[in-house]
């Protein structure tokens, strides 16, 4: 097992590339699913969560080659419909295996998913939507089974707009027979980007980018190739490493339309943001962070994934700041950590009360999920002294190798094999 040793109070400095989006990636293999034959996704991060990925679709009958962040996925000798609890429990994204399966098999038995250590995250959206389409589910033994001779095209409402619901809709309605019409869809860029796959594939698709879609079921699909996008919260953490630290840095491979909520947040705490030949640059030299207050929302708002790192930044702010969740409420694990290093923050029902401290010091840590990961990181950059930062290997589900990103923007931070747990 890995942990970080951070030595704080080091500005940063100079340009680094963002990786490709894990989100769209693991939407997009399993797109793969609903047809035969050899399909590319180019700019694919190389993170615990993809080769979680590639495992379960190598079990399905897949034949993958990754290499270089391209990934070449050979559906052609499907043999399996079946994925395993040892393989499902350790990342949610895996019940995107169920729509494509689902549709082109006519079954598909999916273990119940895991991979997450906080909160209440319910697959009823997911199971209902492959109802309306006229599949039979049922849970059994820990695992969903769902049958259908040929799926058949509804009208579906989602009562919350879930990213994962959408996405497996989409790819269980582009096979089906007739007109499925998602309404209150997610609009976040890696439903986007799967519809766009899914374009290019051959399905029939409208309304791309809106809470309301409409897909007209086709008879078949084709294999295709697709440029992921860059990965919006990853920049985002980053650009609060550069904030954290006072510091001035600058990214390549950005979308800033993915990140117009949480880039106005940063300019709203005082950091200054500008373009330049592609890059993004932050200035946060000189900076008296502002408290601001966040709360998360589904795309375009303030993303939860972004509300750990968002809590370290305002933990050194000037003033008082409020962070509330409304997407997961319970997703705060990271705050008795944060406070070991000397922040001062309290948790009441979905919010958490900020009080911000001059400085933070150095202590022992422990990762409790992905994005709890990168908010101690990031505290430990900004911290006095030295912070080790345990359990990485939630981070590695989610950041390629976040620790070279850092020191090669001018970071003291290593990365040590370790028995503590």
């Amino acid at each position: 097992m890995d942990k970080f040793i951070i030595k704080g109070g080091k500005k940063l400095s100079g340009r680094v590339s963002v990786s490709g989006a894990k989100n769209s990636s693991l939407a997009l293999m399993p797109a793969t699913l609903l047809t035969s034959g050899i399909s590319t996704i180019y700019n694919v991060p190389e993170v615990n969560d993809i080769f979680t990925m590639i495992k379960l679709l190598e079990q399905l009958g897949a034949k993958i080659n990754f290499f270089e962040n391209n990934l070449k996925i050979d559906t052609t000798n499907i043999n399996n419909q079946v994925a395993p609890y040892e393989l499902v429990k350790k990342m949610r994204a895996s019940i995107y295996v169920l729509g494509p399966l689902l549709s082109r098999f006519g079954y598909a038995k999916v273990s119940m998913p895991g991979g997450c250590a906080w909160g209440p995250r319910p697959i009823n959206l997911h199971l209902e939507a492959m109802k309306k389409l006229g599949a039979e589910i049922e849970i059994d033994q820990g695992y969903i089974i769902a049958k259908a001779n040929k799926l058949k095209g509804a009208k579906i409402h989602f009562d919350v707009p879930s990213v994962g619901a959408t996405g497996n809709t989409l790819m269980a309605a582009v096979l089906a027979k007739g007109t499925t019409i998602i309404s209150n869809a997610a609009i976040e860029p890696e439903i986007s980007l799967l519809a766009e796959f899914l374009q290019l594939m051959g399905a029939k698709i409208s309304g791309i980018g809106t809470t309301i879609m409409e897909i007209e079921g086709v008879e078949e699909l084709s294999n295709s190739e697709i440029i992921n996008i860059p990965d919006r919260i990853e920049a985002g953490t980053l650009l609060l490493a550069g904030a954290i630290t006072g510091s001035k840095i600058e990214l390549e491979n950005v979308v800033k339309e993915h990140l117009e909520a949480v880039l106005n947040k940063i300019e709203e705490s005082g950091a200054k943001l500008s373009s330049e030949n592609g890059l993004l640059i932050i200035d946060a030299e000189n900076l008296s962070i502002k408290n601001v207050d966040v709360t998360t929302a589904v795309f375009p708002g303030f993303p939860t994934d972004m509300q750990a790192q968002w809590i370290a930044y305002m933990s050194i702010a000037n003033g008082i700041s409020t962070i509330t969740d409304t997407i997961y409420p319970d997703r705060f694990n990271h705050v008795p950590e944060l406070n070991r290093l000397g922040a001062n923050i309290e948790v009441i029902n979905n919010s958490a009360i900020v009080r911000g401290v001059k400085n933070l010091k150095g202590a022992k840590v422990m990762s409790t999920d992905l994005r709890a990961s990168a908010c101690l990181v990031l505290a430990g950059l900004a911290a006095e002294n030295t912070t080790e930062v345990l359990r990485v290997y939630h981070l590695d589900r989610g950041y390629q190798r976040i620790e070279e990103k850092l020191r090669a923007l001018g970071a003291d931070i290593e990365r040590v094999q370790t028995e503590e747990y």
